[in-house]
């Protein structure tokens, strides 16, 4: 299990906006293992937006707002 730096925020014509930001710590084995743990949480229909393997985008459907995956080096 490694650790993983989330940050949810609203986007503004498709880029993030950060009027708002919620920001998690999440233990998982993967990337896509934190995105579910936040989904279950708070809700699905995320969407990949992006990824370079140490971090990811992920889009909210229907919705503008965004997700921030990135592998906690601490």
């Amino acid at each position: 299990m490694e650790n993983w730096n989330i940050e949810i925020t609203d986007t503004f014509g498709g880029e993030a906006n950060y009027c708002w930001v919620k920001r998690y710590q999440v233990k998982a084995k993967s990337i896509l293992g934190a995105v579910q743990k936040i989904a279950r949480e708070h809700g699905g229909g995320w969407r990949l937006d992006y990824s370079d393997g140490d971090s990811a985008r992920y889009n909210l459907q229907g919705a503008c707002v965004c997700m921030f995956v990135s592998f906690d080096e601490s």
